[in-house]
């Protein structure tokens, strides 16, 4: 399937249309409500952000003025609607992002790659901080998540806290998977050795053949 390049791509647009199908909103309503719903472990919620989004929505004809209103002496805010086409492109937008699993590159995987040049010993140290730090995240989240629904949230609403707290235990349970294996020896380690000129990784096993 290939992927439409659109006029609004940042996926804060996203957030925003998706918003828009409750209700009109102004912006700082918007940020608001994501903060609310945690939705901004989501997606990057910044006010200036936020606002040169909506001026793209505005400019792709996605959404539109609705009205406008003042609170007290503050300055009168715009409330934004959808139109048809905005409807229509979130629709089809969310489909796609939906469908279509997109090649992404996270550090932690491009780090992983290299794990072997950290050593046993500082692998392991490594790979038991983060085990620690993704426990912390895992409970805060948990949490996160329980303060959203006890508020009577609709659970759609905030489901990828559910996604996100499965990819954070899948990727804490293979990280002490890999803790395990180095510390049982199960997990062998290659040594850096120089041949030819050159530094190369090789088995232990081989280079203790050569050396014998």
């Amino acid at each position: 399937m290939t992927v439409r390049k659109r006029p609004v791509s940042n996926l804060l647009g996203l957030a925003v249309l998706g918003l828009l199908l409750e209700q009109p909103m102004h912006p700082y309503e918007m940020a608001a409500t994501l903060r609310e719903r945690e939705k901004d472990a989501s997606f990057k919620v910044k006010t200036g952000s936020l606002y040169d989004v909506v001026e793209s929505l505005v400019r792709a004809g996605w959404i539109a003025e609705h009205s406008t209103e003042r609170a007290g002496r503050r300055p009168e805010r715009t409330v934004y609607a959808h139109t048809e086409l905005g409807r229509k492109e979130f629709m089809s937008w969310l489909d796609e992002l939906v469908r279509t699993p997109v090649k992404e590159y996270p550090s932690f995987l491009a780090a992983v790659s290299y794990l072997g040049a950290l050593g046993p010993e500082r692998a392991v140290q490594a790979l038991g901080e983060r085990i620690a730090r993704l426990d912390e995240q895992i409970d805060e989240a948990r949490q996160a998540q329980a303060d959203v629904l006890g508020q009577h949230t609709p659970r759609l609403f905030v489901i990828e806290l559910e996604y996100a707290l499965t990819m954070a235990e899948a990727e804490r349970d293979w990280a002490r998977q890999i803790v395990g294996e180095i510390q049982n020896g199960t997990l062998t380690w290659p040594e850096l050795i120089t041949r030819e000129g050159r530094q190369v990784w090789t088995d232990h096993n081989e280079t203790e053949g050569q050396q014998a």
